[in-house]
């Protein structure tokens, strides 16, 4: 960042320099004045008081009139502000044509031999158009100069509302699925001990992935499906025989980068409203991989008495992914919610664009 506004300050001296030299080619060396003709000295003086009024000029313009008047929306004060300019100008220029005798002087250098009439009203046209010029490029330029200051703020404040948006939804959901899992421990704990050890690896392993893959917003593909089929095992270890489970993932897996975290609410709901200790009930996950795409299926048995969705108050991980996927992947994915399939089950698909 410091690097761009030094950059950034050093082109805009760079052109503020090149512009006045541009001034200076034409009001002291321009192509127009023959070299046969020495012009008076009163000329050059004249010339270097003009340039040091267009100098004063633009830059009184840009960082006083412009920041407090026009962008104040004070625009009658603004106009009224360059009618003086423009108006102290000229009778400045005014005052040194008299002064200085320049239309008789010119006169006489361009015509030796004395024929005509001095003009005193010739100066007025290019002096004025000069002026006009001036305020107009240093008011055009102010006010981009706004606009871009405006627009970089505008997009660091977003940038950096949405990482802190990020940030808030990802703790959201870690400690709601931490929550639910050492529930799930507990009641191993109390009937089979070596599977609550088993769990316990497994929840370490997925706290590893939660602590360090999640850090830098992207992870491999490999890495999620591993951290989701962590949890369908740790989940599968708590089942009763009344529940079908089916998972199907991608064979040969090709990686890309996803962010992390992304699929497990979709799981997770499933397990927490489609298992029920006296009915039967199934669960179907399926996880496959198309170029540049990955579909997710999770369905799952919808009782009577369970309804989940993605607004329920119940599902907090499951809303905060949808606001996740907004953030992460705008105009990207696909999320199709299907409480009543024909099968009368609870389906979600998420097509997600990965390239």
């Amino acid at each position: 960042m410091a690097t761009s506004l030094f950059s950034r300050r050093y082109v805009t001296l760079l052109s503020h320099w090149l512009g006045w030299g541009l001034l200076s080619y034409l009001l002291f060396f321009s192509p127009s004045f023959s070299n046969d003709i020495k012009m008076p000295t009163e000329f050059w003086l004249r010339q270097i008081v003009f340039q040091a009024m267009m100098i004063g000029t633009f830059y009184l313009n840009a960082n006083v009139l412009v920041p407090r008047l026009l962008l104040e929306q004070k625009t009658g004060r603004y106009g009224l502000a360059l009618l003086g300019i423009i108006a102290t100008a000229m009778l400045v220029l005014w005052g040194l044509e008299i002064l200085l005798d320049l239309p008789v002087l010119f006169h006489k250098t361009f015509h030796p031999d004395g024929k005509g009439q001095p003009k005193y009203y010739g100066w007025v046209q290019p002096s004025l158009f000069t002026i006009v010029l001036v305020l107009g490029i240093s008011t055009s330029l102010s006010l981009v100069q706004k606009w871009q200051a405006d627009t970089t703020s505008r997009l660091a404040l977003e940038q950096a509302k949405t990482s802190s948006e990020l940030s808030f939804l990802k703790a959201q959901i870690n400690p709601h699925f931490f929550f639910n899992t050492l529930n799930n421990i507990y009641a191993l704990t109390s009937f089979d001990v070596e599977l609550a050890q088993e769990a316990i690896h497994r929840l370490s392993r997925m706290m590893r992935y939660v602590l360090y893959e999640t850090q830098s917003g992207t992870t491999l593909l490999s890495k999620e499906i591993a951290f989701v089929s962590d949890y369908i095992q740790l989940m599968q270890l708590r089942l009763t025989d009344k529940v079908q489970l089916t998972v199907q993932t991608p064979t040969p897996l090709h990686d890309q980068p996803i962010a992390p975290m992304i699929l497990l609410p979709f799981v997770e709901n499933a397990f927490k409203h489609g298992v029920s200790a006296l009915e039967p009930s199934q669960i179907s996950i399926s996880i496959e991989q198309q170029p540049n795409q990955l579909v997710l299926n999770v369905r799952n048995t919808l009782f009577v008495n369970q309804k989940p969705s993605l607004e329920a108050g119940n599902g907090i991980g499951l809303t905060n992914t949808r606001r996740r996927l907004d953030l992460l992947y705008p105009n990207q994915y696909q999320l199709a919610i299907n409480p009543h399939n024909p099968a009368g089950d609870y389906e979600v698909q998420l097509i997600l664009n990965l390239s």
